[in-house]
């Protein structure tokens, strides 16, 4: 992939990126600065404890999930939002099958090169 994406990343006809776990994702868009990643959950996968040095926002499409910022636990479902801090250990646990739309700056580099992909698992 290049620096950036193009200017519109239609998702018709994209395939998912198997993360394993019950986990896929999309990437939507991205530069150096900023990346949009469309993630589906199947009920029980998670994201593992994990932190990293992005500052993090995610939109949650549809579903429930339990999440946990610096040892804050949260239920979240469709139509709330979560923002993570840089640095801070945070998972969550899919409760019923949803979708997160999540955003990082600067661009999550792992992702690009397929090393971000070990924090999701099944519980």
């Amino acid at each position: 992939m290049g620096r950036n994406s193009e200017n519109y990343v239609l998702t018709e006809g994209m395939e998912w990126e198997e993360l394993g776990g019950g986990v896929s994702r999309k990437i939507l868009g991205w530069d150096n600065q900023i990346m949009m990643v469309q993630v589906k959950f199947e009920k029980g996968a998670e994201g593992s404890p994990h932190q990293h040095f992005h500052t993090q926002a995610t939109y949650c499409v549809s579903g429930k999930f339990e999440f946990v910022i610096d040892g804050k636990k949260q239920i979240v479902k469709g139509g709330d939002g979560v923002y993570i801090e840089p640095n801070l250990l945070h998972s969550a646990v899919c409760l019923e099958e949803g979708m997160l739309i999540d955003t990082f700056s600067p661009v999550r580099e792992d992702f690009l090169d397929g090393s971000g992909v070990s924090y999701f698992g099944n519980k």
